[in-house]
C-alpha cells in the first residue's frame, strides 16, 4: 500500500511539473512564431528598400575646418548653379564651438536672386549635399511694387551649416 501511495505522489508531482513545463514550452513556441512573423513583416523587398534609402539624406563625416569649408562651398556652389540661382560670392562664417558638443559649426552664407521655383528645387535637392547639415537661415524678399509677372523673382539670403573637427 505504501508503494502504491509513493508511486501516486511521484506521478502527481511529475504530472503537475510536466504540465507547467509543457505550458511554458507552448508559450515560448507562440512567442517565437510571433517574433518571426514580425521580422518577416519588417523585411522589405529591394525596390522598397531602395526607395527608402533615396529619402535618407547623404552625410559625410566632418573633416578639418579648412578642408570641410571647401568641400561644402564647392558642393553648394554646384547645387546653386544646377538650380539656376545666380548668387554673389559665398561668404564663409568662421566655425564656432557649440556649447557642450565635441564639434564646431561652420556656416556659409549666400545672397542672390532667383525665381521661387528655382529656390524650391534647391531646397529639395539640398539633402543630396553630403557636407550640409542644415539650413540655418533663409530669408525671402520680393518687391510688392513689381509687376505681377515679376513677383515670382525673389531675393534670397541662405545660410547653410556643417560640422567641422
Amino acid at each position: 500500500m505504501l508503494l502504491v501511495g509513493a508511486v501516486s505522489v511521484v506521478a502527481i508531482l511529475a504530472f503537475t511539473l510536466g504540465q507547467d513545463w509543457l505550458n511554458g514550452w507552448h508559450q515560448a513556441r507562440v512567442s517565437l512564431a510571433t517574433a518571426k512573423k514580425k521580422l518577416n513583416d519588417v523585411e522589405a523587398d529591394k525596390a522598397k528598400l531602395a526607395g527608402l534609402l533615396a529619402l535618407v539624406p547623404v552625410f559625410e563625416m566632418p573633416q578639418a575646418e579648412e578642408e570641410q569649408q571647401f568641400l561644402l562651398r564647392d558642393k553648394l556652389h554646384e547645387q546653386l548653379k544646377k538650380a539656376g540661382i545666380n548668387t554673389e560670392p559665398l561668404q564663409i562664417i568662421p566655425a564656432r564651438r557649440v556649447l557642450g558638443a565635441p564639434y564646431k559649426v561652420l556656416k556659409i552664407k549666400c545672397k542672390g536672386k532667383c525665381k521661387l521655383d528655382q529656390l524650391l528645387d534647391l531646397l529639395v535637392n539640398l539633402k543630396e549635399n553630403p557636407y550640409a547639415v542644415s539650413v540655418e537661415e533663409l530669408r525671402l524678399q520680393c518687391d510688392p511694387k513689381e509687376a505681377p509677372e515679376k513677383r515670382n523673382q525673389v531675393e534670397i539670403e541662405l545660410t547653410v551649416s556643417t560640422f567641422v573637427k
